[in-house]
């Protein structure tokens, strides 16, 4: 275990101007609060938060961050309190200490929720301070590396969070070392035979190799100083997991990999790094499709490099990496290479994201993603961003946009700006119009085509390929389900009180908003629209409000009799009963109704269990709607009477029944098996179905179903959500899937699936 004073002079060896004092304190403090604490090793606890200590000296960090590294676990495993760290140490090194105590508190590697929503509140606290993430990887590392005491089945646990989010989360901030030895780790607990037989192979092939290393080494040196370029030039072996990842991503044998050995040439500036590039080009011949230049285009991690492959000394494949100095510090090291915590923290904050792409990307994707209320989608959306390889294009007017490799031009629209996403049908990619599924190649020029008037589809997040689209298109076709469902509420809400013949203004509206227990009237006409307040309630609490007693002003003769339970059991069919609350359909002392109203059902089609209202027209005409219709919205401002309608669910027959639901669906190969299928597992039956192209990208499926109750159908809809390449999901109307008779089931050409009626 490292002493005190050993600790101390790493860090003075390179920061002269640590505070020693300060450094001997925590040293102190943290091994007198751990005391005779052990580790599943058996060592001393403390030995932890000290390694921890010292690989961030590694990093060269300042003194505060060591002071939290020995600190970090205090206030979670001692009797230590975050008052008692800030009087001793300061509140900047109690905020960081209490900052990773909290995401600690959660079992990271239980359940998936509670992962994403440990992973939310680590990046929230690295937006404030990049030294929680600092210290967090620290610790990750040094757990990593003890964790053969760790028993398997939560060993496994650990490095599959390991290898999913904390070297990902490495890699983007630039810390490649840590990232590589974080990844090598976690592939050897989680696939030991493939480790074991890749790192057999490779040490071998390192074996046999020396003597060319030494050879192509030497010719490199030679060539550079002929030049006149100083250079050091080493060679580097790939690491294990990269090697694996590249054989199983390319399905290639070990022994086609190039670049197993590479060499790395350091020179001191940009100009020799060119020039480099010029000898090396120019003595061998270059291997087609392996260049590479990240100094003119930086990745989002910082990472500044040239790539070359060539066919060198002895006809061998030979990769090079050229870069400089400052360039090869930032890619050991990564963000942590920015020694920006000497004044003011909140200054250095500000600078690290005008000088690290890597800090700047993290905190741009921090808010487009902790906006979200589901703790799964961000995390899903945040390992996107972590894992995605890059493309580069650009816009019309010569904007380079950086995405993740796999990204489509959804992808494009979003990162140039939100608002164009949300208004794009349509993209041009170096001039020829593409579908919006196309796959974006570094170089293209991409222009998008909008609408105005677009209505964006779900489906469209199953194209995108960055967490930022993504997320933002779930925000946005939430927001316009949200809207449409305050419209029809509002809708329902003015209806109700017109029909109980209470006059509301504006204002009385949000008090009775207010004592219903919504915040406002828009919230109350959301939960009438959801179903969650009924229009009995509403009515009761606007009579209530008034001081008036509910009293029907019309008389309407229904052919329904009187239960006597007080409702009236109205039957339209041998299919259907219905109950009216007494009151609503005639005069109280009614004992038989008038039979003269024609009963219908509306062309939605109904399930048992639907939310129904009833549509009086002048003509004495009844009709059944669901709730959710969208013909009730014309029936807001016409002369007609709503009639609240309850079905008689003792006297509703299990059988069969017609209802028709619309989707849009991703036009590609496939998709009506993969759409039948589903519905089939949930024990429906498909009765008709019609089919046509919406788009390029899309087609609009009407489906008319048979099933016995509205669970099954919700559990049928949610099913066909659930789809990343199904969208818009809705009821629809019978009517419109009864237009087309014939349907051709080419599952495989979803382009000629359907035989119109000649």
């Amino acid at each position: 275990m490292m002493r005190q004073f050993e600790l101390v002079e790493r860090v003075l060896a390179y920061n002269p101007n640590a505070d020693e004092a300060l450094l001997n304190k925590a040293y102190v403090y943290a091994m007198l609060k751990h005391g005779m604490q052990t580790r599943a090793s058996g060592d001393p606890y403390f030995a932890h938060p000290l390694e921890v200590a010292s690989i961030l000296t590694e990093l060269k960090l300042d003194d505060a961050t060591i002071v939290v590294a020995l600190l970090h676990d205090t206030i979670e495993d001692t009797d230590a309190t975050r008052q008692e760290i800030d009087q001793m140490f300061g509140s900047e090194i109690g905020t960081i200490v209490e900052g990773l105590t909290k995401i600690d508190r959660l079992n990271l590697v239980s359940k998936e929720k509670a992962q994403a929503e440990n992973l939310r509140k680590l990046l929230l606290a690295v937006s404030k301070d990049v030294r929680v993430l600092l210290v967090k990887l620290a610790d990750r590392l040094h757990n990593m590396r003890t964790i053969e005491y760790v028993k398997e089945e939560k060993k496994q646990r650990i490095a599959q969070e390991t290898m999913d989010i904390y070297a990902p989360l490495a890699g983007r901030m630039g810390m490649q070392d840590m990232r590589s030895e974080l990844e090598d780790i976690s592939f050897k607990i989680l696939q030991p035979q493939n480790y074991a037989a890749i790192t057999n192979r490779m040490a071998e092939l390192e074996n046999s190799s020396k003597k060319a290393i030494e050879i192509i080494s030497k010719e490199l040196e030679q060539k550079f100083t002929q030049e006149g370029i100083k250079a050091q030039v080493s060679a580097r072996i790939k690491s294990p997991w990269s090697t694996f990842a590249k054989i199983e991503r390319e399905s290639i044998s070990l022994e086609m990999l190039s670049d197993i050995i590479g060499f790395r040439v350091i020179v001191e500036n940009i100009e020799d790094c060119y020039s480099t590039l010029g000898v090396v080009h120019t003595s061998w011949q270059v291997v087609p499709g392996r260049f590479k230049d990240y100094i003119s285009v930086p990745k989002h991690n910082d990472y500044r490099s040239i790539h070359t492959t060539i066919v060198g000394p002895g006809r061998q494949r030979v990769e090079l990496q050229i870069r400089t100095c400052e360039m090869h510090r930032i890619a050991e090291y990564g963000i942590a290479a920015h020694a920006l915590y000497k004044d003011n923290v909140s200054e250095n904050l500000k600078r690290l994201e005008q000088e690290s792409k890597a800090y700047a990307w993290l905190r741009s994707t921090i808010d487009h993603l902790t906006d979200s209320n589901y703790p799964e989608e961000f995390l899903e959306y945040t390992k996107l961003e972590l894992f995605q390889d890059q493309v580069f294009c650009f816009t019309p007017l010569g904007r380079l946009i950086a995405l993740p490799r796999g990204a489509t031009p959804i992808d494009f629209a979003y990162a140039v700006h939100s608002e164009l996403g949300d208004i794009c049908v349509g993209a041009k990619i170096n001039g020829s119009l593409v579908p919006l599924t196309t796959k974006l190649f570094s170089g293209a020029e991409v222009e998008i085509i909008v609408d105005q008037n677009h209505t964006l589809p779900a489906s469209i997040e199953g194209i995108a390929a960055t967490g930022k689209a993504r997320a933002a298109i779930r925000k946005t076709v939430r927001l316009a389900e949200q809207k449409r469902t305050i419209s029809l509420g509002d809708q329902m809400l003015l209806a109700i009180l017109h029909d109980e013949g209470l006059e509301f203004g504006d204002d009385e509206i949000n008090k009775l908003a207010q004592e219903m227990e919504q915040e406002n009237r828009q919230e109350l006409a959301e939960n009438i629209g959801l179903g969650v307040i009924t229009s009995e309630d509403l009515a009761k609490c606007a009579a209530v409000f008034k001081g008036v007693h509910r009293v029907s002003s019309k008389k309407i003769n229904l052919p329904i009799a009187r239960t006597a339970d007080g409702w009236f059991a109205l039957k339209s069919s041998d299919r259907f009963r219905f109950r009216v609350p007494r009151g609503q359909g005639g005069n109280e002392k009614s004992q038989l109704l008038d039979s003269d109203t024609e009963v219908k059902i509306s062309p939605e089609g109904l399930v048992p269990g639907d939310r129904i209202v009833g549509i009086m027209t002048k003509e004495k005409l009844i009709t059944i709607y669901p709730i959710h219709s969208e013909a009730l919205v014309d029936y807001h401002n016409n002369d007609v009477r709503w009639i609240d309608v309850r079905w008689d669910i003792l006297t509703v027959e299990k059988r069969y029944h017609k209802v028709a639901i619309s989707m849009l669906a991703q036009n590609k190969p496939g998709m009506l098996a993969k759409i039948s299928s589903l519905i089939a597992q949930r024990d429906a039956n498909i009765h008709n179905m019609v089919l046509h192209q919406a788009s390029p990208d899309f087609h609009k499926l009407i489906i008319e179903l048979e099933l016995t109750n509205l669970p099954q159908l919700v559990d049928v809809i949610n099913s066909l959500k659930a789809d990343p390449s199904i969208s818009k999901v809705n009821r629809a109307s019978i009517i419109e899937a009864r237009t087309i008779k014939n349907i051709d089931w080419n599952m495989n050409n979803p382009t000629q699936q359907i035989k119109k009626n000649k």
